[in-house]
């Protein structure tokens, strides 16, 4: 007769819960069901494609500083490269958004993994808005000077000074992208977790005879 055991560390306790969670072929699966071929999913491996190039991007803009940029042709390309997979990023999140709504993707205990990616999205507005605060052209301007007296009407003009460009930046190359980073990897375990969501179930007597026999 055995008796189950317990760590007596907590390291050993994390590790079994995580792999209590997160089996190893689980978490990274070498096959998934049949209705995952659909372009829907592909939006979501899309949008991590493009929150890579952004990061990257970004990440080279942050090394030569807010006015490479403006100053050289490379920093222009480079920065142009940020802009357009930022705005591919939002534009395949939404899709994948909207697709998964539409298909209730919280069922089945799924309710974190929504929640997760709705974060992600609200995140994602925060950084592309201090993004355009940072541009140290005449546009930022306009935007900071216009937005300023709707967040002060709020009560938070104080602690997030729009108008204030060395704030703006550390939220929008630091505190903001660890943020949004750290709600996908947690999206993305959730994924793994608990799965794709199925589609919804489809009765065979109300398919056609050619289709039911497919099925």
């Amino acid at each position: 007769m055995t008796t189950a055991t317990h760590a007596p560390t907590w390291t050993g306790r994390l590790r079994d819960r995580a792999t209590k969670s997160f089996p190893p072929d689980q978490l990274l699966p070498d096959k998934q069901p049949i209705y995952v071929a659909s372009w829907i999913y592909v939006f979501g491996v899309a949008t991590i494609a493009a929150l890579l190039v952004v990061l990257a991007s970004g990440t080279l803009l942050a090394i030569q500083g807010p006015q490479w940029w403006h100053r050289s042709s490379t920093g222009h390309y480079v920065n142009s490269l940020h802009l357009w997979s930022v705005e591919l990023f939002m534009a395949f999140m939404v899709i994948h958004l909207w697709g998964k709504f539409w298909m209730a993707a919280w069922r089945g205990k799924r309710a974190m993994t929504w929640v997760t990616g709705t974060l992600c999205f609200l995140g994602s507005i925060g950084a592309a808005f201090t993004g355009y605060l940072v541009q140290s052209n005449f546009d930022s301007q306009f935007i900071s000077t216009e937005a300023k007296d709707g967040l002060n009407s709020f009560g938070i003009g104080s602690r997030f000074n729009v108008m204030d460009f060395g704030q703006m930046l550390m939220w929008h190359i630091f505190l903001l992208p660890l943020v949004v980073g750290l709600i996908v990897v947690i999206h993305v375990l959730q994924v793994r977790r608990r799965g794709v969501v199925p589609p919804f179930e489809i009765h065979p007597v109300d398919l056609p005879i050619d289709d039911e026999a497919r099925v």
